[in-house]
């Protein structure tokens, strides 16, 4: 089969397209003949500086869409040649993919391939900032940073459904502002004034919600970016700063929290509670109340070319591979 990794840290231009033999599934896991991966910046992330990589080479890759090749000893309620995706801890750029049974989720007959590859990692982490975390209510306000990539898309979408009173994102061009502003987004502002211009919008108030995936300043910022008993969630560290500290002098004043939420670091300790999230994102798919627009696709053998689009910073909504040419 052929697979795509990096034997070094680097450029796009340190991803090779190797071949090499399929993968058997052991106890509690199947192997998925993949017919898509999708793209995301944490991929970037583990190429350029090892990013969660355990040791090289490495393989990227964190969701996929396919078809069960084989399923392993002890394995209930998968066969093979079900249409399933499966969150991966890494793995995904690969003709055929190893994965574990609990975090393989069947795909209805409603769903195709190519839509479900965009779900693993983003509507569940999107469901979760919006309903279980960030407990978003009817007529609240949100600021959502990363407004047009794949999380972002579908965050202003769920917000919209849940009734938000008002919903605020954060890009870097224009470009990406039209993109937001057609996913569910009333006004969207840039990332170096976007504290005064959440003050502006509000008439001095501040936001309900704040969604951070970034950290460092742009965290500390939307902390004062807050109304009274308002609630800020990371969901990562883009911009690469040390790690964030909030103390009584942020919170205590005016009855503000922080939370956090990663869907891998969920995966690895309650994937019973990460099943029953990704059901209830599977149904705001279902239900029309979210639709991930895939950007940008292309041939596994050019995975540094969708890497080189997406850490551009210029991509929005979801970019995939496909496993064919």
């Amino acid at each position: 089969m052929r697979a795509v990794e990096f034997q070094e840290y680097g450029g796009p231009e340190v991803l090779r397209l190797v071949r090499t033999e399929a993968p058997e599934p052991g106890p509690g896991q199947v192997t998925v003949e993949a017919a898509w991966a999708g793209v995301n910046f944490a991929d970037v992330k583990a190429r350029a500086e090892g990013y969660r990589v355990t040791s090289l080479p490495y393989r990227p890759g964190l969701e996929i869409s396919g078809r069960i090749r084989a399923v392993g000893e002890g394995v209930e309620g998968l066969r093979a040649g079900q249409k399933v995706a499966a969150l991966l801890d890494g793995g995904g750029y690969a003709e055929v993919v190893l994965a574990q049974a609990a975090r393989v989720f069947p795909v209805p007959d409603w769903l195709d391939l190519r839509t479900a590859a965009t779900l693993p990692t983003v509507l569940p982490t999107a469901h979760a900032l919006v309903h279980e975390v960030g407990r978003l209510r009817a007529g609240e306000s949100v600021l959502v940073h990363g407004a047009a990539g794949g999380i972002g898309t579908a965050v202003g979408q769920l917000a919209r459904a849940a009734g938000a009173g008002a919903v605020y994102g954060v890009v870097s061009g224009d470009a990406k502002a039209g993109h937001a502003l057609a996913h569910g987004y009333d006004e969207v502002f840039r990332p170096g004034t976007f504290d005064a211009d959440v003050r502006r919008a509000t008439g001095g108030r501040g936001v309900d919600l704040v969604l951070d995936p970034v950290g460092g300043d742009t965290l500390r910022r939307g902390l004062k970016s807050l109304a009274v008993f308002g609630r800020l969630v990371s969901f990562g560290n883009a911009g690469g700063a040390e790690p964030w500290r909030v103390g009584q002098g942020e919170l205590y004043a005016e009855g503000r929290s922080v939370a956090g939420f990663s869907v891998l670091a969920l995966a690895q300790s309650a994937p019973d509670a990460l099943r029953a999230l990704t059901e209830r994102a599977l149904r705001a798919v279902r239900d029309k109340a979210v639709t991930l627009p895939v950007t940008a696709e292309f041939p596994l053998s050019d995975a540094a070319g969708a890497h080189r689009l997406i850490g551009g910073r210029t991509s929005t909504g979801k970019l995939l591979l496909r496993s064919t040419d």
